[in-house]
C-alpha cells in the first residue's frame, strides 16, 4: 500500500516512471470499462460494439497523452488541443453518445492528473445516476412521433386526402414532402405524424390502404432528418 500511495504521489508531482505509468493506465482502463459497461446497460439492445469499445480505450489514450504532456504549464496549454484532435462520430448520432465520449474524456484527465480518488468517485456516482435515470424512464415523451410514407396514384389529388384518418388516430400531423415516382404514375406523400397514445396502428395503417389503393405504406420512427424516409 505504501508503494502505491508513493506512486500515486509521484504521477501527482509529474515525475513519470514505469510504474506510475502503469497505474495510470490500469486505473484509466477500469474507468473506461465501468462507462463502456453503463452505456451497454442503459442501451440494452441498441448499443454499438464499436462505441462501447471506443468507450474503453478513450481514458487510457487521454491518460497516456497527459503524461507525455510533462510539467502542469505544458499540460495547461495543451488540453486544448489534445481535445481538437479527436473526432468523435462521422455522422450526427445520438447526443447521448455525444455525452458518453464527454464522460470518456473527464475520467481520461483525471488519470492523467494523478486524481485517481476524484476520477473513481466521479465514475461510480455519474454511471449509477444514469442508470437510475435509465429505470426511471427520466423525460420519456408520452407520445412519439415517426414518419409516414405513402404512395398514392397520379390521379388522387392529395391534398387533404388523409386528413380526416390522420385526425381519428394521431394527435398531430404535417405533409412534409411530395415527390413523383415511377415515370410520374405516382406520387409519395411524407407526413411527420403524432401518433393518439392508444391508436391501433394496424388498424391506421389499413384505412390508409383503403384510400390509397393498396400501394405501399411504410411507417416508421422519426429521425433528426424530417426528409430521411427513402
Amino acid at each position: 500500500m505504501d508503494t502505491i500511495l508513493d506512486t500515486i504521489s509521484t504521477v501527482a508531482s509529474g515525475d513519470l516512471t514505469f510504474g506510475s505509468a502503469a497505474i495510470t493506465m490500469a486505473a484509466a482502463l477500469i474507468f473506461g470499462l465501468a462507462i463502456s459497461f453503463t452505456y451497454i446497460f442503459t442501451h440494452k439492445n441498441t448499443y454499438q460494439q464499436s462505441l462501447a469499445l471506443t468507450l474503453t480505450m478513450l481514458p487510457v489514450i487521454l491518460s497516456v497523452i497527459i503524461l507525455f504532456v510533462g510539467s502542469n504549464v505544458a499540460r495547461a496549454f495543451s488540453l486544448a488541443g489534445t481535445l481538437s484532435i479527436i473526432r468523435f462520430r462521422s455522422a450526427p448520432g445520438d447526443p447521448v453518445d455525444i455525452g458518453y465520449i464527454f464522460f470518456d474524456i473527464a475520467a481520461g484527465l483525471a488519470c492523467g492528473v494523478g486524481l485517481y480518488m476524484y476520477g473513481a468517485v466521479f465514475v461510480l456516482v455519474l454511471c449509477l445516476f444514469l442508470i437510475l435515470l435509465n429505470k426511471v424512464n427520466f423525460a420519456k415523451p408520452k407520445t412519439q412521433a415517426k414518419h409516414l410514407k405513402v404512395v398514392i396514384p397520379e390521379d388522387l389529388d392529395y391534398q387533404g386526402v388523409f386528413d380526416e384518418i390522420l385526425k381519428k388516430y394521431t394527435t398531430s400531423h404535417t405533409l412534409q414532402k411530395v415527390k413523383t415516382t415511377d415515370l410520374g404514375s405516382l406520387y409519395e406523400l411524407v407526413y411527420s405524424v403524432t401518433m393518439k397514445k392508444d391508436a391501433d396502428e394496424k388498424q391506421f395503417i389499413d384505412d390508409i390502404r383503403c384510400r390509397n389503393g393498396n400501394l405501399s405504406i411504410i411507417l416508421s420512427m422519426a429521425s433528426n432528418d424530417p426528409y430521411s424516409i427513402k
